[in-house]
């Protein structure tokens, strides 16, 4: 979770102009992310489905992009948004995990 806030103050640092790009490519994997993950997903999940690679993502970006690689930084567009889509978990309380109800 560090690394995704880290991608989302990268992002919040950017340049007006630089930060329009930055914020369509976040979006964009949003969009995917919630595609792949479906409606309710745990935290967990999503950490699993960064864990088995982000190259989708990055594919994701240079062809909405293809004309930017300064806005391929990993660190920023992908970091962001996986931090920007943690927050639609199920278990997510503002960086604490909600432990299940017994």
């Amino acid at each position: 979770m560090d690394q995704w806030r880290q991608g989302e103050r990268r992002l919040q640092a950017s340049e007006l102009a630089r930060a329009r790009v930055l914020e369509r490519l976040v979006d964009a994997i949003v969009d995917e992310l919630r595609r792949r993950l479906g409606g309710r997903f745990a935290a967990a999940e999503l950490a699993q489905l960064y864990g088995r690679g982000t190259d989708w993502c990055l594919q994701l970006v240079m062809g909405l992009a293809p004309n930017d690689p300064w806005a391929w930084d990993s660190t920023v567009v992908v970091d962001a948004a996986f931090g920007r889509y943690l927050r639609a978990a199920a278990d997510y309380a503002g960086g604490r995990r909600i432990a299940a109800a017994d």
